[in-house]
């Protein structure tokens, strides 16, 4: 038999150190092609500094034969060496037939060098000497889908397709889907993740969130029961099912997924939220509270949670669990003009006017320019006689909304007031 066929069959029974070793004996009478052989089958085991001494080898010897360049530029690529690939592959010349080859490698090289002009020029180069070739509509599709052109990477996609629905184990119809997505075209990329034969747990996921994007609840919460009957460790769609069921009105469903989710996922502040969330659309207030409690406690920057629990404790008519609960936060150095708005506000609803004075004054540093803020501290310092300090505020709210007709009279009243005074 055969000796390198030999090897081949070793291999295949996992005899692979017995196999390395007929053909490093066998290298010493093999012909030239015989070698060219053992370095390929090397590169397809992974052998690829034993691949790469050969054909360096062979190199010395035939100099102008692309194939070796090509091969051994693969080798420098698997081994993280791009300047000597980048070297070889521009040295292929624009006569020679592996010049678009060379071409696709370049700008692949080139991209993962983040040089993504310079890889689009060599792919359209490619595409100009050779039209029909699919392979360089998908790297263009890969190109452009990579730095966000996506209605470019739509275009070269959909060329694709119409000759294969797959290239190098990426599905065509997944990355369309993907991409019409990306560019807000939801209705558009839900039909090809339909499309989409080979749909696994990742793939329904995505096809989920882009039904949601697109406000088609009843497909989204369709395509993740799907993804948890595939996979139920798949920890992130239950967040994203609990906030579909929400939107949909079937909170009960939401807050039993929300609750799942937390049992295989404790420290998962959105699943905390949302499960207070839906808690409170029960009528449940007192566990709404514990689990807002629970994800504030996960990340006390999270705003979200800190405003709603904050409009839970004003229902229950609560201002002082507001001012401990935003002082808890500010104490762990989250902080946001937000809470010392509604710190002003707590203090004025227990009556504490000179720390609700100092809590307004904090926040306008930063919403000077939010016209409802201005006008509500214009009325508290109105209402506190500060009158001087409230012109200038009603000014600044009346630039902001000189459609308010009503605020303007009242603040020409209070310049009128003002020089009387005087």
């Amino acid at each position: 038999m055969d000796t390198i066929m030999e090897a081949v069959q070793l291999v295949e029974n996992d005899q692979i150190e017995k196999a390395i070793s007929k053909l490093r004996n066998y290298l010493k009478k093999a012909t030239d092609d015989e070698k060219y052989t053992i370095a390929e089958l090397y590169l397809q085991w992974g052998f690829l500094q034993e691949a790469r001494e050969i054909l360096e080898e062979l190199l010395d010897l035939y100099p102008d034969e692309s194939d070796l360049k090509i091969s051994l530029a693969d080798i420098f690529i698997e081994m993280e060496e791009d300047e000597p690939a980048i070297t070889l592959l521009n040295e292929i010349n624009t006569e020679d037939p592996a010049y678009v080859q060379a071409l696709i490698q370049l700008a692949d090289l080139y991209q993962a060098q983040g040089l993504f002009e310079v890889s689009e020029q060599k792919l359209l180069t490619a595409k100009q000497l050779s039209t029909d070739e699919i392979i360089i509509d998908f790297a263009l599709g890969e190109l452009y889908f990579s730095i966000g052109e996506y209605f470019k990477a739509i275009n070269f996609y959909e060329n694709v397709k119409k000759q294969q629905s797959e290239v190098a184990q990426i599905s065509i119809d997944d990355r369309l889907g993907e991409s019409f997505a990306a560019a807000g075209e939801y209705e558009k990329a839900l039909i090809h993740f339909k499309d989409d034969e080979n749909k696994n747990a990742d793939k329904l996921f995505k096809y989920g969130v882009t039904a949601f994007q697109a406000d088609r609840n009843d497909i989204a919460i369709n395509a993740w029961e799907h993804v948890l009957e595939l996979d139920e460790d798949y920890n992130t769609v239950y967040y994203q099912l609990a906030k579909a069921y929400e939107a949909e009105g079937m909170v009960q469903e939401a807050f039993q997924t929300a609750i799942k989710g937390l049992e295989r996922d404790e420290f998962n502040k959105e699943l905390y939220f949302i499960a207070g969330t839906v808690a409170h659309h029960l009528n449940q207030d007192e566990e709404s509270e514990k689990f807002v409690r629970e994800a504030i406690a996960l990340d006390p920057d999270f705003k979200e949670a800190v405003l709603f629990l904050i409009e839970l404790y004003k229902k229950n008519e609560d201002s002082e669990a507001i001012t401990d609960l935003i002082k808890e936060i500010k104490n762990t150095g989250a902080d946001d003009p937000m809470y010392d708005w509604e710190l002003a506000r707590a203090f004025i609803e227990i009556e504490l006017y000179d720390d609700a004075l100092k809590h307004y004054k904090e926040a306008y540093n930063s919403l000077n320019q939010d016209s409802d803020f201005l006008k509500e501290y214009g009325f508290f310092l109105t209402e506190e006689g500060r009158i001087t300090d409230a012109i200038p505020i009603f000014e600044a709210y009346v630039k902001l909304q000189p459609l308010d007709e009503e605020t303007e009279a009242y603040l020409n009243r209070l310049k009128q007031t003002y020089e009387l005074d005087l």
